[in-house]
């Protein structure tokens, strides 16, 4: 255990603790193991999100703990801080939850009730949204814009994915086009918009018997309802039953909320293209490449849908 890390855990009193590194990308994550109880500490990446942004993400999932939600809450360090400096950056801890992922990310999915996992997964999504639309956001609180700026405008929050340097003439015409249609939807139809956990790929969500867990808030803030519902549905599309799974899920969300899903495949692609944009910084990451054509590629097929179904396709760009 590196130095750093142990002088972080000290901080909270954790440093005779078991201390085992477990992730890192956007956050270097170790679970920590007392006789007591399991925690993750999360030394997070220096620049992705400023003092007040980490705070107030703490101060969120707070809030959905007390609201009896199941997600990370955080824990005090000696000091009575929810954040302390980690070296250029900060750390921070959190419970640990119990529970095995839904899935990975690009193997199939291996569950035995599959309609009814997503059923109780659309429902846990539409008991986040209202838990936060009941909750009184505190001063000074501030997250990532996931709006109409935020996914379309000239500095979204993953980058301008029709900029991505390795597009080929065709596809940058695809994604041009997708981005003018997709601003006119937004700016018809208004979608609901509140704070939405943004980020809800297969690994972001833990199953515990009848229980569904939520975890990494990271990218969390405003955005619209159905970006959510999106995220799930984008990591499913390759299922066999991807369309009972879907219904499951938008049922699932209905059951508990009510919400105007009928933008939600424009979201779907949506989703796929921030993803271009994403990478961009991040290609020469192992496996980088790898991703950034399948991300390309996912994104065009799912945009090109769009346009076909707006009659809105490029005239330059190949309809086969």
């Amino acid at each position: 255990m590196t130095d750093p890390v142990s002088e972080t855990l000290a901080l909270w009193g954790l440093q005779e603790a078991d201390c085992v590194f477990v992730a890192g990308r956007e956050n270097q994550v170790y679970r920590i193991t007392t006789p007591a109880a399991r925690y993750a500490l999360r030394i997070k990446r220096p620049g992705y999100r400023d003092e007040v942004e980490l705070r107030s993400e703490l101060d969120w999932l707070n809030a959905m703990d007390r609201a009896g939600l199941s997600v990370p809450a955080p824990l005090p360090s000696r000091s009575g801080r929810l954040l302390e400096r980690a070296g250029e950056g900060f750390a921070d801890v959190v419970t640990w939850l119990p529970g095995t992922p839904l899935g990975k990310s690009r193997i199939p999915l291996d569950l035995p009730d599959r309609p009814g996992t997503f059923r109780a997964l659309g429902a846990e999504i539409a008991r986040l949204h209202l838990a936060c639309d009941a909750w009184q956001v505190p001063p000074g609180f501030r997250r990532c814009h996931w709006d109409f700026d935020g996914l379309l405008g000239d500095a979204p929050v993953w980058g301008r994915f029709w900029e991505n340097p390795t597009l080929d003439d065709q596809t940058r015409a695809i994604f041009h086009a997708f981005r003018a249609v997709a601003r006119q939807c937004l700016s018809a139809a208004a979608p609901e918009f509140g704070l939405i956990h943004a980020d809800l790929v297969r690994e972001n969500v833990l199953l515990d018997g009848p229980v569904v867990r939520m975890i990494d808030f990271d990218d969390g803030g405003y955005g619209f309802r159905q970006f959510d519902l999106a995220t799930v549905l984008l990591k499913t599309l390759g299922e066999p039953d991807y369309p009972a799974l879907k219904d499951a899920l938008l049922a699932g969300y209905l059951a508990r909320k009510p919400l105007d899903l009928g933008l939600i495949d424009l979201f779907i692609a949506l989703r796929a293209a921030t993803y271009v944009g994403w990478i961009v910084p991040r290609m020469q990451e192992p496996g980088g490449a790898d991703r950034n054509t399948r991300f390309i590629d996912e994104a065009r097929v799912l945009c090109s849908a769009c346009l076909r179904d707006h009659n809105a396709f490029p005239v330059s760009a190949d309809l086969t």
